[in-house]
């Protein structure tokens, strides 16, 4: 039996009665031979072999079977041993405990970029069931792709729409899931939130997702008059709900050039992202019940072909670099020279050293507090003739004066 609440797996282990019987009625007839009446004080244990044991005194309360619930598929020792004073006897059993599956999601982006990889998972429930094998198949093709592993990455070659199959098979139980996916060159997506009280109404299966995306489909279609088309809306599965818009190219050639077409989207995605922002479009789950539903952000999936791009915007970023740090040494420069009291001078200094006679200038410099004259400072300043610019050097003369 399998728990789809918790999604364990559970199995029901009997020990047949009669292999324990077979056991305790060997030691009941040794024991009336020696001492009569020692068969009813056998006890028996036995081992499950999952770290379980559990130990019978009174071989009655087994008559009907011993019953045991494992959580995981796998093979399992079971062991039964039981004793008394004349000695004990053991038997094995080997017990190879499995489910069945009931029941494989196949999850894969609904709108690829030609000639991009992509990531396919599966999703099983139970989730642990023991060994599976995988077989893919990719539109018609009549061989399949054999795997072990619930995902694979696939590379679509063409534009148009794709159909992807998965069969997962274990011991001789086999499920199917099957999707379209649809391939472009280029296109534009937005992830799409909902009302937080649509989670308490989602059931999690596939054919509520579906009708949910075919209304807020229909509601955009007639919000923003966008060809539906170019639109197409997926409902994610799992909570909180979720669902993705891609905007799609036009299945007719358009005439310019790929900046026309890229320019063509982006008013689509301006016009379709202004009506999500003013809560136009919403839908009535039921009476009473209205839905909106709005942007939350971008779409992580590529959207066109990024090998070019990556190299642009690293050296877009090196450049913003260079310039910053220019612009943090001018700023350091500036206002170094600004700092209160200090004042500096430079000249150009000639190839060709000059000399210089030194000199030294005395400036007195009066003391803000007051008008009374309290301290002079003075400050040598001896011109260097060796190196470039003024070397400053002061101290301060002290000198009091009386009062009048």
């Amino acid at each position: 039996m399998c728990g789809d609440m918790i999604n364990r797996l559970t199995s029901f282990l009997y020990i047949f009665l009669y292999i324990l019987w077979k056991m305790h009625s060997a030691m009941c007839h040794c024991g009336y031979t020696e001492a009569k009446g020692l068969g009813s004080m056998t006890s028996i244990t036995v081992d499950f072999g999952d770290g379980t044991a559990i130990s019978y005194v009174n071989i009655s309360s087994i008559d009907d079977g011993v019953k045991h619930i494992y959580s995981r598929v796998g093979i399992y020792q079971v062991s039964a041993t039981a004793g008394n004073s004349l000695g004990f006897d053991r038997v094995l059993l080997f017990l190879h405990v499995t489910c069945q599956l009931e029941q494989i999601q196949l999850l894969a982006p609904s709108v690829v970029v030609k000639n991009k990889e992509i990531n396919l998972t599966t999703v099983l429930r139970p989730s642990n069931v023991g060994t599976v094998s995988y077989y893919w198949w990719f539109n018609n093709k009549t061989e399949p792709v054999v795997t072990l592993d619930g995902s694979m990455s696939f590379t679509f070659s063409k534009e148009g729409s794709h159909t992807v199959t998965v069969q997962a098979s274990v011991g001789n139980t086999v499920r199917q899931d099957q999707m379209t996916v649809a391939v472009y060159d280029y296109f534009r997506s937005h992830i799409l939130g909902f009302s937080s009280y649509l989670d308490e109404l989602n059931p999690g299966v596939s054919e509520w997702r579906e009708d949910i995306s075919r209304v807020v489909k229909n509601s955009m279609v007639q919000v923003t008059g966008i060809n539906e088309e170019q639109l197409l809306v997926t409902v994610l599965p799992g909570l909180p709900t979720t669902a993705e818009i891609f905007i799609l190219p036009e299945k007719r050639p358009r005439v310019g050039g790929m900046d026309e077409k890229w320019a063509h989207l982006d008013q689509l995605s301006q016009v379709l992202l202004s009506a999500l922002n003013q809560d136009l479009i919403q839908f009535t789950l039921k009476p009473g019940v209205q839905v909106n539903v709005y942007a939350t952000q971008l779409s992580s999936a590529p959207l066109v072909d990024s090998s070019d791009s990556g190299h642009s915007s690293t050296a877009v970023i090196m450049l913003v670099s260079v310039v910053l740090m220019c612009l943090a040494v001018f700023l350091i420069y500036k206002f170094k020279r600004k700092i209160p009291g200090i004042n500096t001078y430079t000249a150009e200094q000639p190839d060709k050293e000059q000399e210089v006679i030194p000199t030294v200038t005395s400036i007195a410099i009066p003391n803000p507090e007051g008008d009374q004259l309290t301290s002079l400072d003075r400050v040598d300043v001896q011109l260097d003739s060796k190196g470039r610019g003024i070397r400053l050097s002061s101290f301060r003369l002290q000198s009091s004066l009386k009062n009048i």
